[in-house]
């Protein structure tokens, strides 16, 4: 496997491994409830968004700045990059997830920690509630992401990150928030995340491309164009892995 011997390769992983730590910390820690006066969830939400945008544009250039498993399920579904690469992504995701759980809980005061902000389902919300709405928010996460990232589109209109950044914002604003059900975090989302992208590439704005070649880029039997580039002349590129 050509990308297994390639140190950009490594260089992305650790990247989605470092955004996601940072993610996760500054997530959970605007979750948590410092103060004993009232919890505002756009507070939360924006901290989301912010971290996002940030983080996107701070790695987009290296790894694709994914930072969430269903987003390379969905970059994996839409045959953008090959399953060896999807795997090391969802396992620096995770790890990263952990290690920046742990940084928070370290150094939050034991007074403080609470349940770490764990989420407990809410009253009257089933588990297939709850798990649609996933499927619904990540879904349109997955299209945004694809629309603004969309290199065959005529003009981008203002900052991918930002604009991924505000669609975060209003997933953590309208999501089911507090479950402690981790079905609806994982399969809510990679179910979310496969439609979007099926939506994206299939209906919305076609891929044109054949069986053949997505096969291909599966495989990871062809080096990608974007990763030359950025070799040679350091292109700028974000939220994509692999030439389409």
């Amino acid at each position: 496997m050509w990308e297994f011997r390639s140190m950009n390769f490594w260089r992305a992983v650790f990247a989605e491994f470092f955004g996601t730590m940072f993610f996760v910390f500054f997530g959970m820690g605007a979750a948590l409830r410092w103060t004993t006066g009232p919890h505002h969830v756009l507070h939360v939400a924006l901290c989301f968004g912010l971290a996002a945008a940030t983080l996107i544009q701070s790695i987009g250039h290296i790894s694709g700045g994914h930072i969430n498993p269903a987003v390379t399920f969905a970059y994996l579904v839409g045959s953008q990059m090959s399953l060896f690469r999807a795997i090391f992504y969802m396992v620096a995701q995770c790890l990263g997830a952990v290690a920046g759980a742990a940084v928070l809980y370290g150094v939050t005061p034991t007074n403080m920690r609470g349940n770490m902000a764990l989420n407990t389902l809410q009253p009257g919300i089933s588990l297939g509630m709850a798990t649609t709405v996933e499927v619904f928010l990540t879904m349109q996460l997955v299209v945004c992401i694809f629309a603004v990232t969309d290199e065959r589109r005529n003009g981008r209109l203002g900052s991918a990150a930002l604009s991924i950044g505000f669609s975060v914002t209003i997933g953590h604003l309208m999501g089911v928030r507090h479950t402690e059900d981790t079905v609806v975090y994982w399969v809510g989302p990679m179910i979310g995340g496969a439609m979007g992208a099926l939506l994206y590439d299939f209906m919305l704005f076609p891929r044109m491309r054949g069986l053949s070649e997505r096969l291909a880029t599966l495989k990871g039997s062809r080096p990608p164009e974007s990763e030359t580039q950025q070799e040679t002349r350091g292109e700028p590129i974000e939220l994509k892995t692999q030439a389409l």
